[in-house]
């Protein structure tokens, strides 16, 4: 493996895996975004071993098809992580129709690239909520029926139908990956643990998701990760599986990636405890505020485990790294 295709490597999770790749492989990176709302290019430029010489950045709407001049600057690579995604839930809910359209067309676009060129993987990155909401107790295995809640879900839903469909038909080597919840440095103030940094550094009252309950509320329950653990996973991935091909096998493989679960309030608590203030919440029922919320999610990540790959790093080391970056680059929360 000497050159990867990274698209959406400007994002939260595409970079943290850019940087993860750079310090752990000497591996050459093609990283291909859109660079809409969710991209920042100072996301690599300021990270920890950047070097324009291994990591060639590349602007391109991925929702126009990857022409022939544009085939030549990313020149020959041997494996694509496809993370370029829009993955705000609220925004797919607000105006669904673009969002969605984004998805599918950045996906068709790289599946229809892809078709045509000699690879040993293609990535498809994907998240626990295609699968819908998991009951107390149930954590969701690979291949379990696909029922998504909301647009993005559904978006999601839809690139990996794509996905599939082109493994088969078109013989493209696609690995399916689900993950759940991400943190780490560098994210979006519009996700939860920036949003709780924030509300505790200036005092405030932090909402939080939950159902009503006979003895009170129910906080909404998720696994969380840190973006450079679920990184190692993808190159993991790369150096130690084989794709599977049709029709030696009837689908391709799926690995669900997981880390720790906690509900809302109790990581809430711990990222104020980290920071060193107090915390001051309240609960919103989410059923009137967030339409295709589901209260839990849970992936079982077994297989990956059993195969030889797992977090390097737990959630409190994570939490309280990541935490306390943000404390000190104030920058990333306004």
């Amino acid at each position: 493996m000497t050159r990867v295709l990274i698209t959406g490597g400007c994002g939260f999770v595409g970079h943290h895996l850019v940087e993860h790749l750079i310090q752990a492989t000497d591996w050459d990176l093609v990283v291909l975004d859109s660079l809409t709302y969710a991209g920042r290019v100072d996301r690599v430029t300021s990270m920890k071993g950047y070097d324009p010489d291994r990591v060639n950045l590349i602007w391109h709407d991925l929702r126009a098809e990857i022409h022939s001049h544009l085939d030549d600057r990313i020149g020959d690579v041997r494996a694509v992580l496809h993370l370029a995604a829009e993955s705000h839930v609220d925004r797919s809910i607000t105006d669904p129709a673009p969002f969605v359209r984004n998805n599918v067309d950045v996906t068709l676009n790289m599946l229809q690239w892809a078709r045509t060129r000699e690879l040993s993987h293609f990535v498809q990155v994907s998240t626990d909520e295609v699968y819908g909401p998991a009951a107390e107790g149930q954590r969701h295995v690979e291949w379990d029926p696909v029922i998504p809640s909301n647009p993005y879900s559904a978006s999601k839903a839809a690139q990996e139908a794509l996905s599939i469909s082109y493994w088969r038909t078109f013989g493209v080597p696609v690995v399916l990956t689900n993950f759940m919840n991400m943190i780490g440095e560098r994210q979006d103030i519009e996700k939860f643990v920036p949003k709780v940094v924030r509300a505790v550094l200036r005092d405030e009252v932090v909402p939080l998701h939950a159902r009503p309950a006979e003895d009170g509320w129910d906080p909404s329950s998720r696994h969380w990760l840190h973006a450079r653990n679920y990184a190692d996973s993808l190159r993991w991935m790369l150096t130690d599986t084989v794709p599977a091909a049709y029709p030696d096998a009837d689908r391709p493989d799926r690995w669900h990636v997981a880390g720790e679960e906690l509900g809302v309030l109790e990581l809430a608590r711990r990222i104020a405890k980290a920071a060193g203030r107090e915390l001051r919440y309240d609960f919103v029922d989410y059923h009137g505020s967030r339409p295709g919320h589901d209260h839990r999610y849970a992936l079982d990540p077994s297989k990956i485990h059993a195969a030889g790959w797992k977090p390097p790093i737990g959630l409190d080391e994570s939490l309280e790294r990541t935490v306390k970056w943000m404390i000190d680059h104030p920058e990333w929360l306004k």
